[in-house]
């Protein structure tokens, strides 16, 4: 499928508070890319999304057992794409299937930080990845030894940036502290769940981050594994993610939530259904140019298992701007999930 006409000219934003500018839709491999789709099917999402400018492509150590990281670096090479015009991050902790005795194979000690991004290089078959993400807080290992392991590959040149995954503010502020007193770097971005069903941490708990030490967000799940695509309205088709149950973070969501709350959360994303409408525009689309509008959103990091879902989010980008203070009042409105104790949305 090639590339259709009208399709809106890529946004880049600074990550955080840094000089790096990263695509305001970037790719990941989530769920995806060395998993549930092949590498033609990935080769292809990922030429779509860089002639559609996205150069920020986002994997980890963990996605399918290192393979989204290598099917990621097989596309690199496939297409002789320039290193410099790439932005590449993975993430450490969990490891797991690279060892045969796994107790140092995990978490964020010095140890596995370290090998743990060696093998992530070689699966790349990169020198360096842009930025690196400790994918959990590691609450067994002292926050120095983790701080000093990570500003370590930055010294050596393994990395250009580190960041958090799914950190709460206290870690990132410690984090920061054990920085600035032993003159390191502190975590520059944090990529949490954001989306209009998830919506605490980012518009409230890190709220004093933003002006504190600039972080960036580079999110992920916008569209709540699908839930806000509108593509479970008529219940729970037989190919989409909460039918599986091999990933928990998707599968324990379906169990922890009930077949009638879960029900309640889809009639509350239908009711957004004529706001799209009225944009002419796709649900999903609102709902990622809803995350978009977010002024403290680096990116977005989207997934996509065809070119068609690659074009479609890229949309977003022009939706996000005729999203006035009456539309976003209105949406707030029907979602009725806005963080307590915030006088305006962000």
């Amino acid at each position: 499928m090639s590339k259709p006409e009208g399709l809106p000219p890529m946004e880049y934003r600074f990550l955080g508070r840094s000089g790096l500018q990263v695509s305001a839709i970037s790719l990941g491999g989530w769920l995806t890319y060395g998993g549930h789709v092949d590498r033609e099917g990935t080769f292809a999402c990922m030429k779509a999304a860089y002639d559609c400018g996205v150069n920020f492509f986002d994997c980890a150590e963990g996605y399918a057992s290192g393979e989204s990281e290598k099917v990621m670096g097989e596309a690199i090479k496939k297409y002789g794409w320039k290193r410099n015009d790439l932005v590449i991050s993975t993430k450490l902790y969990w490891g797991g299937g690279f060892g045969e005795i796994k107790v140092n194979n995990t978490g964020l000690s010095r140890k596995h930080i370290i090998e743990g991004m060696n093998m992530s290089l070689e699966r790349l078959q990169l020198d360096y990845v842009d930025l690196i993400y400790a994918h959990r807080p590691d609450r067994r290992t002292p926050m120095e030894e983790t701080v000093r392991a990570f500003n370590h590959l930055i010294s050596t040149g393994k990395a250009l940036y580190w960041g958090t995954s799914e950190w709460n503010a206290d870690e990132i502020a410690q984090a920061w502290r054990y920085a600035d007193k032993l003159g390191l770097i502190g975590p520059l971005m944090e990529q949490p769940q954001y989306n209009m069903l998830e919506r605490t941490k980012v518009e409230h708990e890190y709220a004093h981050l933003y002006r504190e030490t600039g972080l960036g967000l580079t999110i992920f799940s916008p569209l709540k594994q699908g839930i806000l695509s509108g593509k479970y309205k008529d219940g729970i088709p037989d190919d989409s993610r909460f039918a599986q149950t091999q990933v928990e973070f998707v599968a324990g969501y379906w169990k922890r939530t009930g077949k009638e709350q879960f029900q309640a959360i889809v009639d509350q994303v239908n009711s957004l259904q004529p706001i799209a409408e009225k944009l002419g525009v796709k649900l999903s689309v609102l709902a990622l140019a809803w995350v978009l509008a977010n002024p403290n959103v680096s990116s977005a990091i989207t997934g996509a298992s065809s070119p068609a879902q690659v074009y479609e989010n890229i949309e977003a980008i022009a939706v996000y701007k005729k999203l006035t203070p009456e539309i976003l009042k209105e949406i707030d409105q029907k979602l009725n999930n806005k963080p307590p104790a915030i006088t305006a949305r962000f």
